[in-house]
């Protein structure tokens, strides 16, 4: 019986710790890849002309990203600090006191010539402190491409760069909406002006996972632990 219960212990904490590892990210996801745009059909006519008027620009325009496909470079200038501390004390004291119990005439009750008489006092403390900081920074660029224009004229774009090192890849990931109003004429755009920024920077090989917990320390610091 005791053999069972420790099989069925060990199964649930590698299960539980097992189920913490996140997801592998590989290179190449149909998510990120570069959007190319349908050339639709012109009709040819046939007046020996080269022009496209769809491939046209106007002569005061500049050559900033505008539509689908095209690309743009995003500048990583992102920095973040926090900082938490909390504090609780708490204290609770508890008293109760019987005097001798008196019984008729006054007397006191007594039981083997000693007197009924109670009393109780309990107390208890409590005192936690906690202190978190975070501070992250990210500093780079990564050019995506335009894979839609909604009807305020606002751009989705989508990328993602990978590195190729001796012991491992390194990769960002990065969406968002952008205005075609915050686009540098060189083309460029900072990554505090994308809204609904989503920014992965990660890594994959040994190098990542000389950073990782390791299983025994994953249970001692998830939820699982009762202390």
């Amino acid at each position: 019986m005791m053999r069972v219960l420790l099989v069925f212990t060990c199964v649930a904490l590698f299960s539980g710790c097992a189920s913490t590892s996140p997801d592998r990210v590989e290179a190449n996801d149909p998510s990120f890849a570069p959007v190319i745009p349908e050339m639709p059909r012109e009709q040819i006519v046939e007046d020996g002309g080269l022009f496209r008027p769809r491939m046209a620009n106007s002569l005061y325009s500049d050559v900033t990203a505008r539509r689908v496909g095209d690309i743009i470079t995003v500048t990583l200038s992102e920095n973040t600090n926090a900082t938490k501390s909390a504090g609780t004390t708490t204290s609770k004291e508890t008293g109760v006191d019987v005097q001798p119990i008196t019984g008729l005439g006054g007397n006191a009750l007594n039981i083997g010539n000693q007197s009924i008489q109670l009393g109780v006092n309990s107390s208890s403390e409590f005192a936690g402190d906690a202190q978190a900081n975070q501070s992250n920074s990210l500093n780079g660029s990564i050019s995506v491409t335009v894979t839609d224009v909604l009807a305020n004229q606002n751009l989705v774009i989508r990328g993602e760069k990978w590195l190729t090192l001796n012991h491992g890849d390194e990769y960002i990931r990065l969406t968002g909406i952008i205005r075609a109003s915050d686009i540098s004429p060189e083309n460029e755009i900072l990554s505090t002006r994308i809204a609904n920024a989503r920014i992965q920077y990660s890594g994959t090989g040994s190098f990542a996972r000389s950073q990782e917990k390791g299983w025994l320390t994953k249970f001692f610091s998830s939820q699982w632990w009762p202390f």
